[in-house]
């Protein structure tokens, strides 16, 4: 993440009312988690939904690695506690398909950076999304730059009843939880249409990379991996 994208959480977290509830997939080792816990007001509740199984790290990363999740798990913990957030942070240890009875009642800030292919992706916005209230926010991380989670914000975001596109940080998406007339929702469409030729450039920097060629990359604008 970008100081910029954990800046736009940061100012989500701190607009959640007290007493509210905040949910985050795919925790890594902290950081994010970290920031949420920090910003939210008194009374709220964070909960960290990672399973901590070593796949799901990075691109290419499917696989999990029970050795390299022991240890992202320990790093997580011992993050958390150097930022004297451990009372602060549920976390759930869980695919977070298999979370859902491990929080109860609505979600009034949601941010999704669980794993980037398209179902999970999808299942994760579908599922978890359908917990947000109205009125709260949903921030996905990786939009418009992930081949998976772009098609799953096509499939069920674009045109999208119940979600409002606000604005996005790089990759990291907005939405507003409310409902959308006709006219709103072809509006709502078209601002997340006009994102995706830097989703295109997105994943042609991306396939530089891979391939060695960074001067090409560079003349798209970027020498590292787009977040």
């Amino acid at each position: 993440m970008t100081d910029g994208q954990l800046r736009r959480l940061w100012d989500a977290a701190a607009a959640v009312r007290p007493g509210g509830q905040i949910v985050e997939i795919g925790s890594f080792r902290g950081r994010s988690a970290i920031v949420l816990a920090c910003a939210a007001p008194e009374g709220t509740t964070v909960v960290a939904i990672d399973p901590h199984a070593g796949g799901d790290r990075g691109p290419g990363e499917i696989a999990g690695e029970p050795a390299r999740g022991e240890s992202d798990h320990a790093v997580f913990t011992a993050n958390l506690a150097a930022a004297g957030v451990t009372q602060n942070v549920r976390h759930v240890r869980a695919m977070s398909d298999a979370a859902h009875e491990s929080v109860a009642g609505e979600i009034d800030l949601l941010h999704v950076d669980g794993a980037h292919r398209y179902v999970p992706a999808r299942n994760d916005i579908a599922d978890w999304g359908a917990r947000v209230r109205p009125g709260g926010s949903m921030l996905i991380h990786d939009s418009f730059s992930s081949v998976g989670v772009t098609g799953a914000q096509l499939r069920l975001l674009f045109f999208s009843k119940r979600f409002r596109y606000l604005d996005r940080t790089a990759s990291l998406a907005e939405y507003r939880r409310e409902d959308l007339p006709g006219s709103a929702r072809l509006r709502n469409a078209g601002r997340q249409l006009a994102q995706l030729p830097w989703f295109a450039r997105n994943v042609a920097v991306k396939v530089l990379l891979t391939l060695r060629l960074r001067r090409a990359a560079r003349a798209l604008g970027a020498e590292r991996w787009p977040y």
